[in-house]
């Protein structure tokens, strides 16, 4: 009874820092609780993929709620490219017949390596950068809180992020991997949006992923309940504690820990393409 209860001590711990990672990252939590499931607790892959989603959701619902209720979060944003990201992942289910999961993870580990490195800088404006005209009629230029009161922002080449956030959709396809990377880089690098609200975002979109695949993993019996409640309870606690004190965090911190660990990430899709693990 202990040693049971000791493991589920644990299991919160580290999905409260997954948790709390994966609010102020945008990724979800998911990169880091997979890894801590199967190394760690050596849980069945399969097992860890579940757990992992249910705490993608729980992630996701509570920091888009605090997000959204301290008006970092873009609603208009999130639901428009959320059509996208659609779109891309039923295509990735046909090009999967015709592609090697292997060789797609080589290739995205290495964009994954490439975000890693600019992500730690500003996104710069050309001088003749012009603001999206169709985002100004679907009134998605916002504003965000800050320390020193509210920074207004505009949205920049809606339609480039809208194509990344296709190939964002088809590679968690081809992979069955989470997309919240890409959708932050997207939202960051090419449209502009500053990066708190690209993250806050993102864990807005994470959660409608999450839930369509770990309703397939629900029926195949790959969600044990006594894990997955562990995993959840300390996802939830971390992703609260991350939207309550986003503001706290300076920008450049939140950059160097976005780096930080989708360069992890990378080198994880990089060897297990390699030694041909995804397939």
């Amino acid at each position: 009874m202990l040693d049971y209860f000791g493991f589920t001590l644990l299991l919160f711990a580290g999905a409260l820092a997954a948790g709390l990672l994966g609010a102020l990252s945008g990724l979800g939590g998911g990169v880091v609780i997979v890894p801590l499931l199967t190394l760690v607790f050596h849980v069945d892959i399969h097992y860890a993929i579940g757990a992992s989603l249910i705490a993608v959701i729980a992630t996701s619902s509570g920091a888009a709620s605090a997000f959204v209720k301290e008006g970092y979060s873009n609603i208009r944003i999130a639901m428009f490219l959320e059509m996208a990201t659609t779109i891309g992942a039923i295509a990735g289910a046909f090009v999967a017949v015709y592609m090697s999961p292997s060789t797609i993870a080589i290739i995205f580990g290495c964009v994954l390596v490439y975000s890693a490195i600019t992500a730690r800088s500003e996104p710069k404006f050309p001088d003749n950068f012009k603001k999206s005209l169709f985002a100004e009629r679907l009134k998605m230029n916002s504003h965000y809180p800050s320390i020193s009161g509210p920074q207004s922002y505009s949205v920049y080449n809606i339609f480039g992020g809208f194509s990344l956030m296709t190939v964002a959709g088809m590679l968690s396809g081809l992979l069955g991997i989470g997309s919240g990377v890409i959708k932050v880089v997207a939202m960051d690098k090419v449209m502009k949006i500053p990066f708190k609200v690209s993250t806050a975002t993102s864990n807005f979109m994470i959660g409608v992923t999450a839930a369509a695949s770990a309703g397939i993993y629900l029926h195949r019996g790959y969600i044990d309940p006594a894990i997955s409640m562990s995993v959840m309870l300390g996802a939830l606690a971390g992703a609260v504690i991350g939207a309550r004190y986003m503001v706290r965090f300076r920008v450049k911190m939140l950059r160097n820990i976005f780096s930080i660990i989708i360069f992890v990430l990378a080198i994880e899709m990089i060897y297990n393409g390699i030694t041909h693990k995804l397939g």
